[in-house]
């Protein structure tokens, strides 16, 4: 009878703790990879240096370029 009220217990409650325990197992290794995956945050250009960037490729002249460069600034 001793016996029996003793494993009924552990039987009852042992799982959960066995469950606890791989939810944080699986915890920890999810955020030990999500750690390691931050992304760089995003570098955003200003509009005179893509206009700089679109005279040095060709794409507008230098009248243009000054023209833009009056409005923008």
């Amino acid at each position: 009878m001793y016996g029996m009220n003793g494993m009924s217990w552990g039987m009852g409650f042992g799982w959960i703790i066995g469950i606890v325990l791989l939810i944080l197992i699986i915890w920890a290794i999810t955020r030990g990879f999500n750690f390691n995956n931050n992304p760089k945050p995003i570098e955003r250009k200003t509009a005179l240096e893509i206009l700089k960037e679109r005279y040095a490729a060709g794409e507008i002249d230098k009248e243009e370029f000054e023209k833009i460069k009056q409005n923008i600034l």
